[in-house]
């Protein structure tokens, strides 16, 4: 009977909340572990695209001049900033198993001022910049609370 019985405990102890949580635990590392991964690889195909249009554009006819304007190449710009942002949120998660408000908050204002230098203003409507305009409004105020809130480190002089 004792060896049916402690069987018995360990099945019930692998059923366990604890060991539960401790395997959602492990499912979420390993989750984060793979989006870096792939953002990583995300950001180099990124970073290497760039640099070919950067020089398809300075070297062909005509050259030196950009063909296309200056806010598209700033717009790849910011797509790789804002890829940076996203592989800073998830490692950010890896250290501290916690989502930082902050920096969400942050690469989402990125990437509304990324939509706004390449906002094509004679193929949108009105409607589209305002709402550009409530989400900037909104991610500010979001923004200004959440510095008001959390403690900020002592800044060196």
């Amino acid at each position: 009977m004792e060896p049916r019985r402690s069987s018995v405990e360990r099945l019930r102890s692998l059923f366990s909340d604890e060991h539960f949580l401790s395997f959602l635990k492990l499912v979420e590392s390993v989750a984060a572990k793979l989006l870096s991964i792939a953002m990583v690889v995300v950001l180099f195909v990124a970073v290497v695209d760039l640099f070919i249009f950067l020089a398809q554009e300075i070297f062909e006819t005509p050259r030196g001049f950009f063909t296309v304007t200056l806010f598209e190449v700033f717009g790849l710009f910011l797509n790789i900033l804002i890829a940076l942002e996203v592989l800073e949120n998830i490692t950010a998660y890896l250290k501290r198993h916690v989502v930082q408000v902050e920096l969400v908050i942050v690469t989402s204002l990125t990437a509304i001022a990324r939509k706004i230098i390449i906002f094509e203003f004679s193929k949108a409507g009105g409607l589209e910049l305002i709402g550009l305009g409530v989400a900037i409004l909104a991610l500010s105020i979001s923004y200004l609370i959440v510095r008001k809130i959390t403690p900020q480190p002592e800044e060196a002089e």
